[in-house]
């Protein structure tokens, strides 16, 4: 039998630049604000992302949809 053994990473990503967030990230946090996020904040997979009038949907290819901001 074959088990998988899915492990969440140590430290989250940044949802715009993709990288670890060992240092703070300032202008990404600025720019999220106003943007969706590129990035799965869990395992740093490129999001799938519909800009809606009312906000956008995000969805990553292993963890599903990540939930939206209103506009």
């Amino acid at each position: 039998m074959t088990t998988t053994n899915e492990t969440k990473p140590a430290v989250p990503y940044c949802g715009h630049c993709g990288e670890p967030l060992t240092t703070p990230h300032e202008r990404c946090a600025a720019r999220l604000e106003l943007e969706p996020p590129r990035y799965c904040p869990e395992c740093r997979r490129r999001l799938i992302v519909q800009v809606l009038p009312t906000g956008y949907e995000a969805r990553c290819s292993a963890h599903g949809a990540l939930a939206a901001a209103a506009a």
